[in-house]
């Protein structure tokens, strides 16, 4: 081979070298826009892990700060959570009726809402203000006629609706009326129960709700633990591991729940004053599961270790059960929501609660639990028991003046025979109530 061919002209070695400097090495070229989305993904999801936590903790706070306050306020959060997830429902499933503005759709699904909880509370929570019916007397008039005032406010309601029906709408305004009334079974009149509950004793409010939230917690930890089949199409989280390890440790959270609640008689107690909270002194006769008992056990097992007796709150018995229910049952309602989702393609029900969605995302499952938490009370726990306050609001709110002055003559007379009263105060007595029975014919 020649120098001549050998040597390269010094122009191509220079445009060589230019060509190398401009050209990027691969050590520095610079993040590509995958790299980039990533990273603000990673950045994203830890805001929202700590907004979640942040409220997370908000919420409990919040809670137990209710329930401080006292039986009034948790029935005001019941009321809150029950009309905003009554107002989201309606917002997810009524998307396609505002596109076509349906008339009078949204001012009738809060005149059915107000009209069912006026029903369903108003009888509860009259007795707990009886002493107003003897001072004002619309009052008394309004809560003798309590269901047939109800009856006119819904038969009203129904009536604007067949009004508002128009051509072309027919079909979505019939299903924007089912969709409401399912809403009201499913959501209001089970959170009545729940208010119940904490009428019955804030105990039968806060374990039920320890519980499922106890499960939630437990399904998702033992899931990403140990979880591999899946539980239910239509969550294709849910798996059967985190079902079965979720159960086991509910129920060891309700025995230590009702070992830590049971001894409080502000937590136990039927409320008679709705205005009691936490640094209330509280006293009442305990219901008997409250109460210690002696369980004989099988001689064939125990004789051994020598234990022939075991004493024990029955109201443990009665955790578990609640426990079985949380786990098994009370998760489907948290199904059906997610069903309900997919259904009209939304992510959450709202954007109530930073981090978390809606309301309804967060106490799907309550419902249900405190639905069966009641009729659980009332079968298994109650003891019916006629008590003075039952009496006394029954009087207040059926009774005229005239009536109850004819009771109270009636009972004086009752004490007189019986020695009870002498002569002379059962005398005076029924001079003052004649003077007081002239005075309410004169009014």
């Amino acid at each position: 081979m020649s120098k001549k061919e050998l040597k390269r002209p010094q122009s191509v070695d220079k445009k060589v070298n230019d060509t190398a400097e401009t050209e990027p090495s691969p050590t520095k070229m610079p993040p590509s826009q995958n790299g980039v989305k990533d990273g603000d993904e990673k950045e994203k999801k830890k805001y929202n892990f700590l907004v979640r936590t942040l409220w997370t903790f908000v919420m409990i706070a919040g809670f137990f700060a209710t329930l401080a306050a006292g039986h009034f306020w948790c029935i005001i959060l019941i009321l809150v959570c029950q009309i905003t997830t009554f107002k989201e429902c309606i917002a997810v499933t009524s998307a396609s009726g505002r596109k076509r503005n349906l008339p009078l759709i949204k001012t009738l699904n809060w005149y059915f809402l107000f009209t069912t909880i006026y029903y369903l509370e108003g009888k509860s929570l009259f007795r707990f203000f009886q002493s107003y019916f003897l001072e004002y007397k619309f009052l008394a008039t309004v809560a003798a006629n309590h269901k047939f005032i109800c009856y006119c406010l819904y038969l009203q309601g129904f009536v604007m609706f067949v009004c508002s029906l128009r051509k072309g709408f027919l079909k979505w305004q019939f299903a924007s009326l089912c969709v409401t009334h399912m809403t009201l079974l499913l959501v209001v009149f089970q959170a009545h129960l729940i208010i119940k509950n904490v009428i019955n004793g804030l105990f039968w409010f806060l374990v039920p709700c320890g519980l499922v939230i106890i499960n939630d917690i437990s399904a998702y930890l033992c899931g990403i633990t140990f979880g591999k089949t899946k539980l239910i199409e239509i969550s294709p989280k849910k798996t059967l591991e985190g079902f079965l390890g979720a159960w086991f440790f509910t129920a060891v959270a309700s025995l230590l729940l009702t070992r830590l609640l049971s001894p409080y008689m502000y937590l136990t107690c039927p409320v008679k004053d709705i205005r009691t909270n936490f640094f209330t002194s509280v006293n009442c006769e305990l219901n008997p599961v409250f109460i210690p008992q002696d369980y004989r056990l099988p001689p064939i097992i125990f004789e051994k270790f020598g234990i022939s007796v075991v004493t024990l709150k029955p109201i443990y018995f009665h955790a578990l059960n609640l426990a079985s229910f949380a786990s098994i049952f009370a998760p489907f309602g948290g199904f059906f929501a997610s069903g309900l989702k997919r259904t009209f393609q939304v992510k959450d029900f709202g954007h109530s609660i930073p981090g978390h969605g809606g309301i309804t995302d967060r106490v799907d499952c309550q419902f249900l639990m405190g639905s069966f938490s009641n009729l659980y009370y009332e079968t298994f726990i109650s003891e019916h028991r006629i008590t003075v306050e039952t009496i006394l609001s029954t009087i207040l709110m059926n009774l005229s003046e005239k009536q109850i002055l004819e009771l109270i003559n009636t009972l004086n007379l009752i004490f007189f025979r019986k020695n009870l009263v002498s002569a002379n105060n059962y005398d005076d007595l029924i001079n003052i109530y004649k003077s007081a029975a002239d005075a309410i014919s004169e009014n």
